[in-house]
């Protein structure tokens, strides 16, 4: 039923007018939503990607015997062994934002990677409030307002968790969303968003970069005024780079909450994790118990780091595998086996890089004149603590999600029983 529903359903549930309002009126601000037309068109699909309440239901317990397998003492140890040094602080926040992306095709469900800073809630938010019923057969399955709601109240509370978490007791003053050139980011229209649901929860906020941000009398301050708290967007994941000096600082010295921060990036996105978490033996060997190596091992795509030992093997089996830099985000210079060229592979082999066996992502027509074309997509689980807060689709042509696909963008998921 559902593969069918992908194949065959071309019915549009975006409303465009009420997507406008939510990213203006309700949430955002004034020609918001223009901008998001002309500097980011594809953002948004048209169309929702229909999975089945199993399938939402495997993903979460996925994520539950990883979130169990990280909070072994020996899987921090061994994590925090080889991380920088940024990443053995402990500031007490949990991080949030957590990212489970997973591909699901013909039932075959299949972990792709964990991302510690994923982007997107927000914009999903607002692209549930802006859907609608195109028949009858669908109006149960359009997301209901008061989940949105319910979202959007979670995430603030994520944030004032993490803040109580690091110790505080007195309620935030400030908060600031940091990347390197804000508003030159694709998903700067997402930081705006944050900006004012903030701000209508009564802590003001701002959007900056790394190198506006200076720590004085032992705090951390952004025009001359303190701040509490960074939701932290930054790429650079264990704040190396010399424009995150001051957010480093802050980090490491207690004079902001910072999340995502490197300790968690070192815990949970490092692609090496994802070799271990598909090796039976070595995850015996931390005392993982029988049925969650069982769940993981069926779900988390065999990989292993690439080296000179079994660079031979690995190039004559690179048809069904996908490579995947370490330290690799945004699935930048990642390459499908069948697509890699002699020159890449020397790269490759060079170091700082695993193979994933190759897992099929989904595909959703969407085009009603033209059956055949299709689109890949991708699930994004965003997880908190443990639990997942939504879970959202994301279409795309090509070897990875990169948002410059006609028709494609982030799509809502609709649940079948």
């Amino acid at each position: 039923m559902i593969e069918a529903l992908n194949r065959e359903c071309f019915c549009i549930s975006l409303d465009g007018q009420a997507l406008a309002d939510a990213l203006e009126s309700e949430l955002g601000s004034p020609g918001l939503a223009a901008q998001v037309r002309q500097q980011c068109p594809y953002l948004f699909s048209a169309q929702p990607v229909f999975v089945s309440r199993e399938h939402l239901e495997r993903m979460a317990r996925v994520v539950t015997a990883i979130e169990s397998v990280v909070a072994m003492p020996a899987w921090r140890d061994e994590a925090l062994a080889r991380a920088p040094a940024s990443a053995r602080h402990d500031g007490g926040a949990k991080g949030v934002f957590l990212g489970y992306d997973f591909h699901l095709d013909a039932g075959r469900l299949g972990l792709i990677e964990i991302n510690t800073n994923a982007g997107g809630a927000l914009l999903n938010a607002a692209l549930a409030r802006a859907q609608r019923a195109c028949c009858e057969a669908m109006d149960h399955l359009v997301p209901r307002l008061e989940h949105v709601v319910a979202l959007e109240r979670d995430v603030f509370a994520m944030f004032v968790e993490e803040w109580r978490r690091s110790g505080a007791t007195r309620p935030l003053r400030r908060i600031a969303i940091v990347d390197r050139a804000p508003e030159q980011q694709y998903l700067y229209p997402e930081f705006v968003l944050f900006r004012r649901l903030f701000e209508r929860n009564g802590v003001p906020a701002v959007i900056a970069d790394p190198a506006a941000l200076s720590v004085r009398d032992g705090e951390l301050r952004h025009d001359g005024l303190p701040v509490d708290l960074v939701y932290n967007r930054l790429t650079d994941f264990y704040l190396e780079e010399a424009d995150s000096a001051a957010l480093r600082e802050a980090w490491l010295g207690g004079a902001a909450v910072v999340t995502p921060h490197p300790r968690a990036h070192a815990l949970y996105a490092d692609k090496r994790h994802l070799a271990l978490l598909s090796d039976d033996a070595r995850l015996a060997a931390l005392g993982v118990d029988a049925g969650t190596r069982e769940l993981l091992l069926a779900h988390v795509p065999r990989t292993e780091l690439v080296d000179a030992r079994n660079a031979d093997r690995l190039w004559g089996e690179r048809r069904g595998l996908f490579f995947k830099p370490v330290a690799g985000y945004g699935g930048r210079a990642a390459y499908r086996g069948d697509k890699l060229t002699k020159r890449v592979w020397q790269d490759i082999v060079a170091g700082g890089f695993v193979a994933q066996r190759f897992a099929a992502p989904g595909e959703r027509a969407v085009d009603v004149d033209d059956p055949t074309r299709v689109l890949k997509f991708d699930l994004r689980n965003y997880v908190y603590d443990g639990a997942v807060q939504w879970v959202a689709a994301r279409l795309y042509q090509g070897q990875t999600t990169n948002f410059r696909t006609p028709g494609g963008g982030f799509a809502p998921v609709y649940s079948t029983p």
